[in-house]
């Protein structure tokens, strides 16, 4: 089954392994990822990742497998945009 799955990730290019979705987690939060879990949504694979902020809260992201999405940075609860928006501000 291993070389099946190895040839199925080479042949098919943008997909990330879990390896791969748990640096760009990383990056993308600056946080420490405390598990990662491959889950098949709907014959897609996923990856279920629980990442550990630097402002200290966890958060549960869900990276697919399709590099061409880049759903980590869309699919993130992390909220520092939201408090930049000078006018959502009330005084």
């Amino acid at each position: 089954m291993g070389a099946v799955a190895t040839a199925s990730a080479q042949s098919a290019g943008p997909t990330l392994t879990l390896d791969q979705a748990v640096a760009k987690v990383q990056q993308d939060t600056g946080g420490r990822v405390l598990s990662a879990e491959p889950h098949r949504v709907d014959r897609k694979l996923k990856y279920l990742i629980k990442v550990l902020t630097p402002d200290g809260h966890v958060q549960r992201l869900v990276v697919s497998s399709e590099a061409s999405k880049n759903p980590a940075s869309s699919q993130s609860t992390k909220n520092p945009p939201a408090k930049r928006a000078g006018s959502k501000e009330k005084h």
